[in-house]
Protein backbone atom coordinates (compact mmCIF):
# COMPACT_ATOMS: atom_id res chain seq x y z
CA UNK A 1 0.00 0.00 0.00
CA UNK A 2 1.18 3.52 -0.73
CA UNK A 3 1.14 6.21 1.97
CA UNK A 4 -2.00 7.77 0.46
CA UNK A 5 -3.90 4.47 0.56
CA UNK A 6 -3.76 4.22 4.37
CA UNK A 7 -7.06 5.24 5.96
CA UNK A 8 -8.02 6.27 9.50
CA UNK A 9 -8.39 2.69 10.75
CA UNK A 10 -4.94 1.74 9.52
CA UNK A 11 -3.33 4.41 11.69
CA UNK A 12 -5.80 4.78 14.54
CA UNK A 13 -6.86 2.84 17.62
CA UNK A 14 -10.39 1.52 18.31
CA UNK A 15 -11.85 1.80 21.83
CA UNK A 16 -14.79 -0.42 22.81
CA UNK A 17 -17.48 0.99 25.10
CA UNK A 18 -19.98 -1.29 26.80
CA UNK A 19 -22.62 1.45 27.20
CA UNK A 20 -24.35 0.05 30.30
CA UNK A 21 -21.06 0.40 32.16
CA UNK A 22 -19.27 3.47 30.85
CA UNK A 23 -21.03 6.50 32.37
CA UNK A 24 -24.50 7.02 33.82
CA UNK A 25 -25.90 10.54 33.38
CA UNK A 26 -29.36 10.19 34.97
CA UNK A 27 -28.75 8.25 38.18
CA UNK A 28 -30.53 5.00 37.27
CA UNK A 29 -27.30 3.02 37.67
CA UNK A 30 -27.05 2.15 33.98
CA UNK A 31 -24.71 3.91 31.57
CA UNK A 32 -26.24 5.85 28.69
CA UNK A 33 -25.52 7.92 25.58
CA UNK A 34 -25.35 11.26 27.39
CA UNK A 35 -22.83 9.64 29.72
CA UNK A 36 -20.65 8.72 26.75
CA UNK A 37 -20.90 12.29 25.42
CA UNK A 38 -19.76 13.59 28.81
CA UNK A 39 -16.61 11.44 28.62
CA UNK A 40 -15.57 12.10 25.01
CA UNK A 41 -12.87 14.58 26.05
CA UNK A 42 -11.23 11.76 28.02
CA UNK A 43 -11.19 9.52 24.95
CA UNK A 44 -9.83 12.30 22.76
CA UNK A 45 -7.10 13.13 25.29
CA UNK A 46 -6.30 9.43 25.66
CA UNK A 47 -5.56 9.31 21.94
CA UNK A 48 -8.07 6.85 20.49
CA UNK A 49 -9.35 7.40 16.96
CA UNK A 50 -12.59 5.41 16.90
CA UNK A 51 -15.24 4.65 19.50
CA UNK A 52 -17.10 1.35 19.07
CA UNK A 53 -20.33 1.26 21.07
CA UNK A 54 -21.98 -2.07 21.92
CA UNK A 55 -25.73 -2.20 21.03
CA UNK A 56 -27.98 0.70 22.05
CA UNK A 57 -30.98 -0.36 19.93
CA UNK A 58 -34.45 -1.11 21.34
CA UNK A 59 -34.37 -4.53 23.00
CA UNK A 60 -36.16 -6.55 25.70
CA UNK A 61 -32.60 -7.03 27.08
CA UNK A 62 -32.75 -10.82 27.33
CA UNK A 63 -29.07 -10.67 26.29
CA UNK A 64 -28.39 -7.02 27.18
CA UNK A 65 -29.03 -5.55 23.75
CA UNK A 66 -27.79 -8.40 21.58
CA UNK A 67 -31.49 -9.24 21.09
CA UNK A 68 -32.60 -6.36 18.86
CA UNK A 69 -36.29 -5.50 18.43
CA UNK A 70 -35.73 -2.49 16.13
CA UNK A 71 -32.61 -2.06 14.01
CA UNK A 72 -33.18 1.66 13.41
CA UNK A 73 -34.07 2.92 16.88
CA UNK A 74 -32.51 3.76 20.25
CA UNK A 75 -33.50 2.06 23.52
CA UNK A 76 -35.05 4.65 25.84
CA UNK A 77 -32.84 3.35 28.68
CA UNK A 78 -29.83 4.69 26.74
CA UNK A 79 -31.54 7.88 25.60
CA UNK A 80 -33.20 9.16 22.45
CA UNK A 81 -32.35 9.44 18.76
CA UNK A 82 -31.60 13.10 19.45
CA UNK A 83 -29.05 11.99 22.04
CA UNK A 84 -27.51 9.63 19.50
CA UNK A 85 -27.31 12.40 16.90
CA UNK A 86 -25.57 14.58 19.48
CA UNK A 87 -23.12 11.76 20.24
CA UNK A 88 -22.29 11.35 16.56
CA UNK A 89 -21.83 15.09 16.12
CA UNK A 90 -19.68 15.35 19.26
CA UNK A 91 -17.47 12.43 18.21
CA UNK A 92 -16.90 13.98 14.78
CA UNK A 93 -16.17 17.42 16.26
CA UNK A 94 -13.25 15.78 18.05
CA UNK A 95 -11.97 14.25 14.80
CA UNK A 96 -12.91 10.80 16.02
CA UNK A 97 -15.06 8.09 14.45
CA UNK A 98 -18.14 6.23 15.71
CA UNK A 99 -18.63 2.50 15.07
CA UNK A 100 -21.92 0.78 15.87
CA UNK A 101 -22.52 -2.84 16.79
CA UNK A 102 -24.67 -4.63 14.20
CA UNK A 103 -26.42 -7.86 15.28
CA UNK A 104 -27.62 -9.45 12.03
CA UNK A 105 -27.44 -13.18 12.85
CA UNK A 106 -30.52 -13.05 15.05
CA UNK A 107 -33.16 -10.62 16.23
CA UNK A 108 -35.23 -10.48 19.39
CA UNK A 109 -38.31 -12.72 19.47
CA UNK A 110 -40.16 -9.44 20.14
CA UNK A 111 -39.06 -7.96 16.79
CA UNK A 112 -42.12 -7.33 14.56
CA UNK A 113 -40.48 -9.52 11.89
CA UNK A 114 -40.51 -12.54 14.20
CA UNK A 115 -43.96 -11.77 15.55
CA UNK A 116 -45.22 -12.00 11.96
CA UNK A 117 -43.06 -15.00 11.14
CA UNK A 118 -44.43 -17.12 13.96
CA UNK A 119 -48.07 -16.10 13.42
CA UNK A 120 -48.68 -18.78 10.77
CA UNK A 121 -46.85 -21.17 8.44
CA UNK A 122 -47.96 -19.22 5.37
CA UNK A 123 -47.17 -15.74 6.68
CA UNK A 124 -45.03 -13.79 4.13
CA UNK A 125 -42.28 -13.45 6.76
CA UNK A 126 -42.29 -17.12 7.75
CA UNK A 127 -39.11 -17.73 5.74
CA UNK A 128 -37.33 -14.75 7.37
CA UNK A 129 -36.36 -17.14 10.17
CA UNK A 130 -35.23 -20.78 10.24
CA UNK A 131 -38.27 -23.02 10.75
CA UNK A 132 -38.19 -26.83 10.46
CA UNK A 133 -40.67 -29.66 10.91
CA UNK A 134 -40.04 -32.08 13.78
CA UNK A 135 -37.87 -35.09 12.91
CA UNK A 136 -39.59 -38.22 11.62
CA UNK A 137 -41.29 -39.74 14.61
CA UNK A 138 -41.19 -36.38 16.39
CA UNK A 139 -38.48 -34.48 18.24
CA UNK A 140 -35.74 -32.05 17.29
CA UNK A 141 -34.93 -31.41 13.61
CA UNK A 142 -31.21 -32.08 14.25
CA UNK A 143 -28.62 -32.03 17.06
CA UNK A 144 -27.53 -28.38 16.84
CA UNK A 145 -26.92 -26.75 20.21
CA UNK A 146 -27.33 -23.27 21.65
CA UNK A 147 -24.17 -21.43 22.73
CA UNK A 148 -26.07 -20.55 25.91
CA UNK A 149 -26.98 -24.14 26.79
CA UNK A 150 -29.35 -26.85 25.62
CA UNK A 151 -30.79 -27.42 22.17
CA UNK A 152 -30.69 -24.72 19.51
CA UNK A 153 -34.29 -25.60 18.57
CA UNK A 154 -37.44 -24.24 20.20
CA UNK A 155 -40.86 -25.75 19.52
CA UNK A 156 -43.74 -23.47 18.59
CA UNK A 157 -47.09 -24.94 19.66
CA UNK A 158 -49.13 -22.65 17.39
CA UNK A 159 -47.59 -23.78 14.09
CA UNK A 160 -46.17 -27.20 15.05
CA UNK A 161 -42.63 -26.38 13.88
CA UNK A 162 -39.29 -25.62 15.53
CA UNK A 163 -37.26 -22.43 15.05
CA UNK A 164 -33.48 -22.29 15.39
CA UNK A 165 -31.64 -20.03 17.85
CA UNK A 166 -27.84 -20.19 18.14
CA UNK A 167 -28.08 -18.26 21.41
CA UNK A 168 -31.12 -17.69 23.68
CA UNK A 169 -34.57 -18.88 22.61
CA UNK A 170 -35.43 -15.16 22.76
CA UNK A 171 -32.91 -14.66 19.91
CA UNK A 172 -34.25 -16.50 16.85
CA UNK A 173 -31.76 -16.72 13.96
CA UNK A 174 -32.62 -14.85 10.79
CA UNK A 175 -32.58 -16.79 7.52
CA UNK A 176 -29.78 -15.13 5.57
CA UNK A 177 -30.53 -17.27 2.52
CA UNK A 178 -33.66 -15.13 2.06
CA UNK A 179 -32.99 -12.05 -0.16
CA UNK A 180 -35.71 -10.09 1.69
CA UNK A 181 -33.82 -10.52 4.97
CA UNK A 182 -30.65 -9.34 3.29
CA UNK A 183 -32.36 -6.25 1.90
CA UNK A 184 -33.98 -5.40 5.25
CA UNK A 185 -30.69 -5.53 7.17
CA UNK A 186 -28.74 -3.72 4.42
CA UNK A 187 -31.37 -0.95 4.51
CA UNK A 188 -30.89 -0.71 8.29
CA UNK A 189 -27.14 -0.35 7.71
CA UNK A 190 -27.79 2.45 5.20
CA UNK A 191 -30.02 4.22 7.75
CA UNK A 192 -27.06 4.60 10.13
CA UNK A 193 -24.47 5.22 7.42
CA UNK A 194 -26.56 8.09 6.00
CA UNK A 195 -26.59 9.61 9.49
CA UNK A 196 -22.79 9.56 9.36
CA UNK A 197 -21.88 6.47 11.39
CA UNK A 198 -18.35 5.45 10.40
CA UNK A 199 -18.83 1.69 10.29
CA UNK A 200 -20.04 -1.46 12.00
CA UNK A 201 -18.69 -4.25 14.10
CA UNK A 202 -20.76 -7.24 12.95
CA UNK A 203 -21.74 -9.61 15.76
CA UNK A 204 -21.03 -13.36 15.27
CA UNK A 205 -20.34 -12.91 11.56
CA UNK A 206 -19.27 -16.54 11.17
CA UNK A 207 -22.69 -17.80 12.35
CA UNK A 208 -24.76 -16.04 9.71
CA UNK A 209 -25.33 -18.90 7.22
CA UNK A 210 -26.17 -22.49 8.12
CA UNK A 211 -25.78 -25.73 6.21
CA UNK A 212 -28.55 -25.99 3.62
CA UNK A 213 -29.05 -29.70 4.37
CA UNK A 214 -29.17 -29.14 8.17
CA UNK A 215 -26.79 -32.06 8.77
CA UNK A 216 -26.01 -33.09 12.35
CA UNK A 217 -22.87 -31.62 13.91
CA UNK A 218 -20.18 -34.20 14.79
CA UNK A 219 -19.21 -34.94 18.41
CA UNK A 220 -16.22 -33.09 19.86
CA UNK A 221 -13.55 -35.61 20.93
CA UNK A 222 -11.95 -33.00 23.22
CA UNK A 223 -15.11 -32.30 25.23
CA UNK A 224 -14.90 -32.58 29.02
CA UNK A 225 -17.58 -32.18 31.67
CA UNK A 226 -16.24 -28.85 32.95
CA UNK A 227 -17.02 -27.26 29.55
CA UNK A 228 -20.36 -25.72 28.60
CA UNK A 229 -22.74 -28.10 26.84
CA UNK A 230 -22.22 -26.25 23.53
CA UNK A 231 -18.72 -27.75 23.36
CA UNK A 232 -20.11 -31.30 23.12
CA UNK A 233 -20.30 -30.87 19.35
CA UNK A 234 -18.09 -29.30 16.68
CA UNK A 235 -20.31 -26.67 14.95
CA UNK A 236 -19.22 -27.82 11.49
CA UNK A 237 -22.65 -27.29 9.89
CA UNK A 238 -24.13 -24.49 12.01
CA UNK A 239 -21.25 -21.98 11.57
CA UNK A 240 -18.58 -20.86 9.05
CA UNK A 241 -20.31 -22.04 5.86
CA UNK A 242 -18.78 -21.09 2.50
CA UNK A 243 -21.81 -19.03 1.50
CA UNK A 244 -21.25 -16.61 4.40
CA UNK A 245 -18.54 -14.93 2.33
CA UNK A 246 -21.13 -13.86 -0.26
CA UNK A 247 -23.10 -12.15 2.52
CA UNK A 248 -20.00 -10.43 3.90
CA UNK A 249 -19.14 -9.20 0.39
CA UNK A 250 -22.67 -7.77 0.06
CA UNK A 251 -22.27 -6.00 3.41
CA UNK A 252 -19.00 -4.57 2.16
CA UNK A 253 -20.80 -3.33 -0.98
CA UNK A 254 -23.23 -1.41 1.24
CA UNK A 255 -20.29 0.08 3.16
CA UNK A 256 -18.59 1.07 -0.12
CA UNK A 257 -21.60 3.23 -1.06
CA UNK A 258 -20.17 5.69 1.48
CA UNK A 259 -16.70 7.20 1.90
CA UNK A 260 -14.14 5.68 4.28
CA UNK A 261 -16.50 3.50 6.31
CA UNK A 262 -15.25 0.43 8.18
CA UNK A 263 -16.53 -3.17 8.34
CA UNK A 264 -15.31 -5.28 11.27
CA UNK A 265 -16.35 -8.91 11.77
CA UNK A 266 -16.54 -10.81 15.05
CA UNK A 267 -15.03 -14.20 14.17
CA UNK A 268 -13.74 -16.80 16.64
CA UNK A 269 -11.90 -19.09 14.22
CA UNK A 270 -8.34 -20.36 13.68
CA UNK A 271 -6.08 -18.09 11.60
CA UNK A 272 -6.41 -20.19 8.43
CA UNK A 273 -10.19 -19.71 8.46
CA UNK A 274 -10.17 -16.20 9.90
CA UNK A 275 -8.23 -14.73 6.98
CA UNK A 276 -10.83 -15.98 4.48
CA UNK A 277 -13.16 -13.28 5.86
CA UNK A 278 -11.03 -10.60 4.17
CA UNK A 279 -12.80 -11.93 1.09
CA UNK A 280 -11.79 -12.40 -2.51
CA UNK A 281 -9.52 -9.48 -3.52
CA UNK A 282 -10.07 -7.95 -0.04
CA UNK A 283 -13.77 -7.39 -0.75
CA UNK A 284 -14.95 -8.83 2.57
CA UNK A 285 -14.48 -7.40 6.07
CA UNK A 286 -11.78 -4.72 6.38
CA UNK A 287 -10.92 -6.15 9.81
CA UNK A 288 -11.96 -9.72 10.65
CA UNK A 289 -11.36 -9.50 14.40
CA UNK A 290 -8.19 -11.34 15.37
CA UNK A 291 -8.76 -12.84 18.84
CA UNK A 292 -5.52 -14.84 19.07
CA UNK A 293 -4.25 -12.82 22.07
CA UNK A 294 -7.56 -13.55 23.84
CA UNK A 295 -7.27 -17.29 23.30
CA UNK A 296 -3.56 -18.16 23.47
CA UNK A 297 -1.65 -19.28 26.56
CA UNK A 298 0.52 -16.38 27.80
CA UNK A 299 3.70 -17.88 26.41
CA UNK A 300 6.28 -15.90 24.41
CA UNK A 301 7.14 -18.73 22.02
CA UNK A 302 3.51 -19.53 21.22
CA UNK A 303 2.59 -15.86 20.81
CA UNK A 304 5.62 -15.25 18.60
CA UNK A 305 4.71 -18.24 16.43
CA UNK A 306 1.10 -17.05 16.14
CA UNK A 307 2.05 -13.47 15.22
CA UNK A 308 4.23 -14.81 12.42
CA UNK A 309 1.62 -17.34 11.29
CA UNK A 310 -0.94 -14.51 11.11
CA UNK A 311 1.41 -12.15 9.27
CA UNK A 312 2.18 -14.94 6.81
CA UNK A 313 -1.47 -15.89 6.26
CA UNK A 314 -2.75 -12.36 5.54
CA UNK A 315 -3.89 -11.84 1.95
CA UNK A 316 -2.06 -9.22 -0.12
CA UNK A 317 -3.04 -5.79 1.25
CA UNK A 318 -5.03 -7.45 4.06
CA UNK A 319 -4.62 -5.24 7.13
CA UNK A 320 -3.95 -6.95 10.48
CA UNK A 321 -5.65 -6.19 13.78
CA UNK A 322 -5.26 -7.24 17.41
CA UNK A 323 -7.65 -7.51 20.37
CA UNK A 324 -6.72 -8.04 24.04
CA UNK A 325 -10.10 -7.73 25.73
CA UNK A 326 -13.83 -7.47 25.09
CA UNK A 327 -17.24 -7.82 26.75
CA UNK A 328 -17.22 -11.63 26.42
CA UNK A 329 -13.79 -12.53 27.79
CA UNK A 330 -12.04 -12.27 31.15
CA UNK A 331 -10.03 -9.03 31.47
CA UNK A 332 -6.37 -9.12 30.50
CA UNK A 333 -5.16 -8.06 33.98
CA UNK A 334 -7.03 -11.05 35.45
CA UNK A 335 -5.79 -13.45 32.80
CA UNK A 336 -2.08 -12.62 32.99
CA UNK A 337 -1.66 -10.50 36.16
CA UNK A 338 -1.18 -6.76 36.66
CA UNK A 339 2.51 -6.67 35.75
CA UNK A 340 2.11 -8.68 32.57
CA UNK A 341 -0.95 -6.61 31.62
CA UNK A 342 1.51 -3.75 31.00
CA UNK A 343 3.55 -6.03 28.73
CA UNK A 344 0.32 -6.94 26.93
CA UNK A 345 -0.55 -3.26 26.46
CA UNK A 346 2.88 -2.53 24.98
CA UNK A 347 2.47 -5.49 22.64
CA UNK A 348 -1.03 -4.47 21.56
CA UNK A 349 0.01 -0.91 20.76
CA UNK A 350 3.25 -1.74 18.94
CA UNK A 351 2.32 -4.75 16.79
CA UNK A 352 1.51 -4.09 13.14
CA UNK A 353 -2.21 -3.57 12.66
CA UNK A 354 -5.23 -1.86 14.21
CA UNK A 355 -5.49 -2.37 18.01
CA UNK A 356 -8.79 -2.49 19.91
CA UNK A 357 -8.78 -1.43 23.57
CA UNK A 358 -11.64 -2.57 25.83
CA UNK A 359 -12.82 0.16 28.21
CA UNK A 360 -11.07 0.00 31.57
CA UNK A 361 -8.20 -2.17 30.33
CA UNK A 362 -6.17 1.05 30.05
CA UNK A 363 -6.47 1.27 33.86
CA UNK A 364 -5.65 -2.38 34.48
CA UNK A 365 -9.20 -3.07 35.67
CA UNK A 366 -9.66 -6.70 36.69
CA UNK A 367 -12.61 -9.08 36.70
CA UNK A 368 -14.96 -8.37 39.59
CA UNK A 369 -16.27 -11.27 41.67
CA UNK A 370 -20.06 -11.03 41.34
CA UNK A 371 -22.12 -12.51 44.20
CA UNK A 372 -24.54 -15.23 43.04
CA UNK A 373 -27.60 -13.13 43.81
CA UNK A 374 -26.30 -10.29 41.62
CA UNK A 375 -25.39 -12.31 38.50
CA UNK A 376 -27.17 -10.85 35.47
CA UNK A 377 -25.62 -12.75 32.55
CA UNK A 378 -28.01 -15.29 30.96
CA UNK A 379 -25.04 -17.40 29.85
CA UNK A 380 -24.26 -18.09 33.52
CA UNK A 381 -27.87 -18.30 34.69
CA UNK A 382 -28.81 -20.87 32.02
CA UNK A 383 -26.06 -23.32 32.97
CA UNK A 384 -25.04 -22.77 36.61
CA UNK A 385 -21.53 -24.00 37.28
CA UNK A 386 -20.42 -24.38 33.66
CA UNK A 387 -21.88 -21.39 31.81
CA UNK A 388 -19.19 -18.75 32.29
CA UNK A 389 -20.57 -15.42 33.48
CA UNK A 390 -19.51 -12.41 31.44
CA UNK A 391 -20.54 -10.01 34.22
CA UNK A 392 -17.04 -9.81 35.82
CA UNK A 393 -15.58 -8.01 32.76
CA UNK A 394 -18.62 -5.74 32.30
CA UNK A 395 -18.50 -3.84 35.57
CA UNK A 396 -18.66 -0.01 35.70
CA UNK A 397 -15.77 2.16 34.50
CA UNK A 398 -13.68 3.53 37.36
CA UNK A 399 -13.36 7.30 36.91
CA UNK A 400 -12.31 8.59 40.33
CA UNK A 401 -12.32 7.78 44.05
CA UNK A 402 -15.76 9.25 44.78
CA UNK A 403 -18.84 7.16 45.51
CA UNK A 404 -19.40 4.49 42.84
CA UNK A 405 -16.12 5.59 41.19
CA UNK A 406 -17.85 8.55 39.53
CA UNK A 407 -19.90 6.17 37.35
CA UNK A 408 -23.34 6.86 38.81
CA UNK A 409 -25.17 8.67 41.60
CA UNK A 410 -27.53 5.70 41.84
CA UNK A 411 -27.08 1.98 42.50
CA UNK A 412 -24.72 0.55 39.83
CA UNK A 413 -26.31 -2.22 37.73
CA UNK A 414 -23.28 -4.43 38.55
CA UNK A 415 -21.01 -4.12 41.60
CA UNK A 416 -17.79 -2.13 41.33
CA UNK A 417 -14.36 -3.47 42.07
CA UNK A 418 -13.15 -2.91 45.65
CA UNK A 419 -9.95 -1.31 44.31
CA UNK A 420 -11.61 1.64 42.52
CA UNK A 421 -10.12 4.21 44.92
CA UNK A 422 -6.65 3.31 43.63
CA UNK A 423 -7.47 2.06 40.12
CA UNK A 424 -9.20 4.99 38.47
CA UNK A 425 -8.69 7.58 35.73
CA UNK A 426 -8.17 10.57 38.02
CA UNK A 427 -5.45 8.91 40.08
CA UNK A 428 -3.59 7.28 37.19
CA UNK A 429 -3.74 10.06 34.58
CA UNK A 430 -0.31 11.57 35.28
CA UNK A 431 0.94 8.94 37.72
CA UNK A 432 4.41 7.76 36.72
CA UNK A 433 4.43 4.01 36.24
CA UNK A 434 0.63 3.71 36.11
CA UNK A 435 -1.16 1.61 33.50
CA UNK A 436 -3.04 4.66 32.19
CA UNK A 437 0.11 6.78 31.84
CA UNK A 438 1.73 3.89 29.94
CA UNK A 439 -1.26 3.79 27.56
CA UNK A 440 -1.19 7.56 27.09
CA UNK A 441 2.51 7.55 26.26
CA UNK A 442 2.19 4.60 23.87
CA UNK A 443 -0.84 6.05 22.10
CA UNK A 444 0.85 9.44 21.69
CA UNK A 445 4.05 7.97 20.26
CA UNK A 446 2.10 5.57 18.05
CA UNK A 447 0.14 8.48 16.55
CA UNK A 448 3.32 10.48 15.90
CA UNK A 449 5.47 7.72 14.42
CA UNK A 450 4.51 6.13 11.10
CA UNK A 451 6.86 3.26 11.94
CA UNK A 452 4.54 2.31 14.83
CA UNK A 453 1.23 2.70 13.01
CA UNK A 454 1.79 1.69 9.37
CA UNK A 455 5.41 0.50 9.52
CA UNK A 456 6.74 -2.91 8.57
CA UNK A 457 7.01 -5.71 11.15
CA UNK A 458 10.14 -7.86 11.42
CA UNK A 459 10.49 -10.57 14.11
CA UNK A 460 13.69 -10.65 16.16
CA UNK A 461 14.35 -14.20 17.29
CA UNK A 462 15.62 -14.40 20.85
CA UNK A 463 15.39 -16.49 24.03
CA UNK A 464 12.42 -18.23 25.61
CA UNK A 465 10.12 -15.82 27.53
CA UNK A 466 11.35 -12.87 25.43
CA UNK A 467 9.30 -11.52 22.56
CA UNK A 468 11.01 -9.02 20.29
CA UNK A 469 10.40 -7.35 16.93
CA UNK A 470 11.30 -4.29 14.88
CA UNK A 471 8.85 -1.75 13.45
CA UNK A 472 10.20 0.51 10.73
CA UNK A 473 9.08 3.01 8.13
CA UNK A 474 11.50 4.86 5.84
CA UNK A 475 14.38 6.02 8.08
CA UNK A 476 12.61 5.48 11.39
CA UNK A 477 13.13 2.21 13.27
CA UNK A 478 11.96 0.91 16.67
CA UNK A 479 12.92 -2.21 18.61
CA UNK A 480 10.36 -3.74 20.99
CA UNK A 481 11.58 -6.15 23.69
CA UNK A 482 9.04 -7.79 26.02
CA UNK A 483 9.78 -10.16 28.90
CA UNK A 484 6.73 -12.39 29.39
CA UNK A 485 8.49 -14.28 32.15
CA UNK A 486 9.34 -13.79 35.82
CA UNK A 487 13.13 -14.12 35.51
CA UNK A 488 15.83 -11.74 34.29
CA UNK A 489 17.01 -12.60 30.77
CA UNK A 490 19.99 -11.42 28.74
CA UNK A 491 18.76 -9.97 25.43
CA UNK A 492 21.48 -10.62 22.86
CA UNK A 493 19.94 -11.08 19.40
CA UNK A 494 21.94 -11.91 16.30
CA UNK A 495 22.00 -8.34 15.09
CA UNK A 496 23.96 -5.18 15.82
CA UNK A 497 21.81 -2.47 17.39
CA UNK A 498 21.88 0.58 19.60
CA UNK A 499 19.26 3.04 20.69
CA UNK A 500 17.51 4.91 23.47
CA UNK A 501 14.55 3.73 25.51
CA UNK A 502 11.54 5.98 24.83
CA UNK A 503 8.88 4.07 26.78
CA UNK A 504 9.14 1.27 29.32
CA UNK A 505 6.94 -0.61 31.75
CA UNK A 506 9.74 0.33 34.18
CA UNK A 507 9.91 4.17 33.93
CA UNK A 508 13.44 4.29 35.37
CA UNK A 509 14.65 2.76 32.09
CA UNK A 510 13.31 5.63 29.97
CA UNK A 511 16.06 7.75 28.41
CA UNK A 512 18.72 5.07 28.82
CA UNK A 513 21.06 4.27 25.93
CA UNK A 514 21.36 0.56 25.19
CA UNK A 515 23.13 -1.57 22.60
CA UNK A 516 23.65 -5.16 21.46
CA UNK A 517 23.46 -6.94 24.83
CA UNK A 518 21.28 -5.91 27.75
CA UNK A 519 19.57 -7.38 30.82
CA UNK A 520 15.77 -7.48 30.66
CA UNK A 521 14.19 -7.62 34.10
CA UNK A 522 11.11 -9.76 34.84
CA UNK A 523 7.86 -8.21 33.53
CA UNK A 524 9.83 -5.57 31.63
CA UNK A 525 8.90 -4.08 28.29
CA UNK A 526 11.11 -1.69 26.32
CA UNK A 527 10.29 0.45 23.30
CA UNK A 528 13.65 1.53 21.88
CA UNK A 529 14.26 4.11 19.16
CA UNK A 530 17.11 2.68 17.09
CA UNK A 531 19.94 4.85 15.80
Amino acid sequence: MTEKEYLWWHKGVVYQIYPRSFQDSDGDGIGDIKGIINRLDYLQDLGVKAVWVSPVFPSPMADFGYDVSDYTGIHEMFGSMEDFDELLKSVHQRDMKLILDLVPNHSSNQHPWFQESKSSIDNPKRDWYIWKDPAQGGGLPNNWLSVFGGSGWEYDETTGQYYYHAFLKEQPDLNWRNPEVQKAVFDAMRFWLKKGVDGFRVDVMWHMIKDEQFRNNPPNPDYSKDMSSYNKLIPAYSTDQDEVHEIVAKMRNVIEEFDERLLIGEIYLPISKLVTYYGHNNEGAHLPFNFQLLELPWDAEKINATINEYEGALPENGWPNWVLGNHDKSRIASRVGKEQAKIAAMMLLTLRGTPTIYYGDELGMEDVDIPEDKIKDPQALNEPGVGRSRDPERTPMQWDDSQNAGFTKGEPWLPLSDDFKEVNVKRQWDQKGSMLKLHRDLLKLRAEEAALNIGEYTPVFTKKDLLSYIREHKNSKFLVVLNLGTSEIIFEPELEWKGSVLISTHPEMEGKELKNKTKIAPNMGLLIKLK
